[in-house]
């Protein structure tokens, strides 16, 4: 959904997702919702258009501020999986002792949505797979023995890394993949880089391959910026029919 969001309104997104053939959508919530009745419009929504919403993006500090919601919220929708999506710069630790007590939070919050029947998750951008002084990586200490990991392929790439040595590194503790194309360097600089699946330069059959035997259950396409997100919505299902030979997206 956050794909989609310059669209005129949530009708729009979802009925144009619908029709495009996508079966799931990834909500986001950036902060609680203004109110239930909101949340009970937007799962309706879905519902009245056939679609599910198995996962969902919430920030750090509603995980750890209001569970409660975020609870209510997945339930609303029937998500089984819920995603810490960012955390901002100001908030980003400088030592590896900084992040691995940031890893200690997330392994807390796992523990605390697994008690309710949720699987919690962590998601990349590149500033994770930057090697700290000791050589260690930033995603290395969030994640630590047992979070669980919703990898972005594409921004992995952009930070310097390998995706395929990461998804086999943490091969059956990937729940779901944010599946994202690059533009060619220098290209794109409206879309920040990125492109519609398939338009891009990562080989992503390649990468969807990895991506399922790593035991990822969701395949979620995404792009940050899309100048046209019709277009991007089309092209990109298009790809995924092509290269997903049936795993659910």
């Amino acid at each position: 959904m956050f794909s989609s969001r310059a669209a005129e309104n949530l009708e729009e997104q979802i009925s144009v997702l619908a029709e495009l053939g996508y079966t799931d959508v990834q909500p986001f919530f950036f902060g609680p919702p203004e109110d239930m009745a909101s949340l009970e419009s937007y799962s309706a929504l879905l519902k009245r258009y056939g679609l599910t919403a198995k996962s969902g993006h919430f920030t750090l500090d509603l995980f750890e501020d209001a569970p409660d919601l975020v609870t209510a919220i997945a339930r609303r929708f029937g998500m089984w999986l819920v995603v810490c999506p960012w955390i901002a710069p100001e908030d980003r630790p400088q030592t590896v002792a900084g992040w691995k007590a940031l890893g200690d939070r997330l392994a807390r919050l796992t523990d605390l949505m697994a008690a309710r029947g949720l699987t919690f998750a962590y998601h990349n951008h590149d500033f994770e797979m930057h090697p700290l002084p000791d050589g260690s990586y930033p995603i290395e200490h969030l994640l630590g023995d047992r979070v669980p990991f919703e990898p972005d392929l594409a921004w992995m790439v952009v930070g310097g890394a390998d995706p395929l040595v990461w998804l086999d590194r943490y091969r059956g503790r990937i729940p779901a993949v944010h599946v994202k194309d690059l533009a060619p360097e220098g290209t794109a600089l409206d879309e920040r880089g990125f492109a519609d699946l398939g338009h891009g330069i990562l080989d992503w059959q390649s990468l969807w391959d990895a991506a399922v035997a790593s035991g990822s259950q969701l395949m979620i396409v995404e792009h940050d910026q899309p100048s046209d997100w019709r277009r991007f919505a089309r092209r990109s299902i298009e790809t995924m029919r092509a290269i997903g030979r049936g795993t659910e997206a």
